[in-house]
């Protein structure tokens, strides 16, 4: 809603805007959550916007929604660090201003209603009780228009780029962070389940994923971490045995439990592409055996890549290839 609005129906003071998007960030100590009302608005909405994303949170004494809605929002906003405020108006109190903004669009004949501000502007509502998850991402949507994110986006990508980087402790203890402050983030348990692999600390990332919430485990970045420390245990055992496979394939091409096996050792040999050219050629000589067994383990491979992986990528074309021809 493209609305600049002022209750004391006055120009509004000129304010400088910064860089046109939001502020790295307030200090945690800042002033982040209060109660507003007709006098107020203008400063603490309307004029505060132009630097720092606003939330305004509608509400009433007599309103059981706004019972829920109001810590879950304030929970967000201490969580974003600074980078977006809120605004509590309960509209009992401040009718003059609920009836100037219904006029000018905002839907306020039933609360909770919360209206996000950015440089003097609406930029977005929402009404009723929605869950956190919901309202995060509300946030986030208002943050990324302002040109910022979530605090908890900048530890991800420091911790990614750690990983990346190969400094392991690192990446262990930005996801280890992440994790405490959100506890329902998936790719913070991976990451720490991850990390602790990488640091050959596989029973602990065994450990780290049996705690993973219910809901989180199937999960694409759950599960491909279980994938590759599954794959990682059978792959040291396979190795061992590589040549024992290769022979008999030579003695038996047919002997579709070797070439999986097979499979299973080069992949951990970190040879991607002759595993799935492994699994790719049982397939091709047998779809059904053993439940499709060469199937659901190149796709078991593929889940432990991640589906951006190039060998993912390749093998995903082959194998339509042989399905569809």
């Amino acid at each position: 809603m493209d609305v600049i609005f002022d209750p004391n129906r006055q120009a509004a003071p000129a304010a400088a805007l910064v860089g046109g998007s939001a502020p790295s960030g307030a200090s945690p100590s800042a002033d982040l959550i209060k109660d507003g009302d007709q006098k107020t608005f203008m400063q603490d909405v309307v004029e505060a916007s132009r630097t720092t994303p606003i939330l305004v949170d509608f509400w009433a004494t007599w309103c059981g929604p706004c019972k829920t809605l109001t810590p879950a929002i304030e929970k967000v906003v201490r969580a974003a660090g600074g980078r977006v405020k809120l605004v509590k108006i309960d509209i009992d109190k401040n009718r003059q201003l609920v009836q100037q903004l219904s006029q000018l669009g905002l839907p306020l004949q039933s609360v909770p209603t919360v209206a996000a501000f950015w440089q003097g502007q609406i930029a977005d509502i929402f009404q009723g009780a929605l869950p956190e998850g919901e309202i995060k991402r509300f946030v986030e949507g208002l943050l990324k228009l302002a040109g910022g994110q979530m605090p908890a986006a900048d530890l991800l990508a420091e911790a990614k780029a750690a990983a990346e980087e190969g400094d392991h402790q690192a990446a262990l203890q930005l996801y280890g962070t992440l994790a405490q402050e959100e506890p329902e983030n998936p790719e913070a348990f991976a990451g720490v389940a991850r990390s602790l692999m990488e640091l050959g600390e596989e029973e602990q990332a065994l450990q780290v994923l049996d705690q993973v919430p219910e809901k989180l485990a199937n999960h694409a970045a759950i599960a491909s971490i279980r994938s590759t420390l599954e794959l990682a245990a059978e792959g040291r055992a396979a190795r061992e045995k590589l040549a024992e496979f290769e022979a008999r394939l030579a003695a038996d091409p047919d002997d579709h439990a070797a070439r999986i096996e097979l499979a299973v050792a080069l992949n951990a040999s970190d040879d991607r592409a002759g595993a799935v050219d492994a699994l790719l050629e049982a397939f091709r000589r047998d779809r059904t055996w053993n439940e499709e067994a060469a199937r659901k383990q190149l796709l078991k491979f593929f889940e432990a890549w991640g589906f951006a992986d190039p060998a993912t990528v390749a093998g995903r074309r082959k194998l339509s290839a042989l399905l569809f021809r």
